[in-house]
């Protein structure tokens, strides 16, 4: 199986500007999730970015780097452009892995590109985790899904879905799953889906995978294999972060 890893690199970030270009032990951010990227086994991997000061970075570490359009709303589509440059085929299996995500584990973004691969039916592929604990549960900020018996998505939300009538505790047999958000795509899906008009369910729950569902397309989701780690979203996130590395260089 070949895929290729695209990794959409925006330097205006809301929460925390130029955040991808910040130091942790000793090298810019980007640099530990292209290095991920490359030991997952990727055939290609690609740095998609508009700005120069990422694109200079990137290509001084040695990564290949397409600069795309100003004007995309979404990773996504950077993702989408960036693999019409460089000529994907229609079947490429495409994985798209965030640039604020230096923890993220080489056996996942592989993990993610087999799960499409072993599911033809799937127009998309990606993982979850188990959530163990009430409040996480609860928290908005991170989505939950459920699936079927098969594994596919049957929704994705902020909400505590599903939601426990009787009580959440312990006792329940129901394991509530946290969304990872890697994705693997075919090439001709990806083109295809960056063309879909957002749908309203979408806009509710700012949750673009739910483009897929209501147009009737099927989600995959596997189980992660290993931990996924933190993102780094905010300053405090990546304090955390540095405090992991220091304690793993400790060791």
């Amino acid at each position: 199986m070949q895929f290729w890893v695209i990794i959409p690199a925006r330097y205006a970030s809301t929460r925390f500007p130029g955040k991808l270009l910040y130091d942790l032990a000793g090298q810019p951010i980007i640099q530990h999730v292209y290095r991920h990227a490359c030991e997952s086994g990727a055939t290609q991997v690609i740095v998609a970015t508009d700005d120069s000061r990422i694109a200079d970075v990137a290509q001084a570490f040695g990564a290949t780097v397409c600069m795309t359009a100003i004007t995309h709303q979404s990773g996504t589509d950077r993702v989408a452009e960036a693999a019409r440059i460089h000529w994907a085929m229609p079947d490429t299996i495409i994985v798209n892995v965030q640039g604020d995500e230096p923890l993220l584990s080489p056996i996942l973004i592989r993990q993610v590109a087999e799960a499409l691969h072993k599911n033809p039916t799937a127009n998309i592929a990606t993982l979850c985790e188990p959530i163990t604990t009430t409040e996480d549960i609860f928290n908005p900020n991170i989505v939950k899904v459920v699936r079927d018996h098969a594994g596919f998505a049957l929704y994705f939300s902020r909400a505590p879905i599903p939601y426990l009538r009787d009580g959440f505790d312990s006792s329940s047999p129901i394991q509530h799953a946290r969304h990872l958000g890697i994705y693997a795509y075919r090439a001709e899906y990806l083109w295809h889906y960056t063309q879909l008009e957002p749908c309203a369910l979408e806009h509710a729950e700012v949750l673009e995978q739910l483009r897929v569902l209501a147009t009737g397309g099927k989600i995959y989701v596997e189980m992660a294999a290993t931990a996924s780690g933190i993102g780094i979203d905010t300053v405090a996130d990546l304090d955390k972060v540095r405090h992991l590395f220091v304690n793993s260089a400790n060791e």
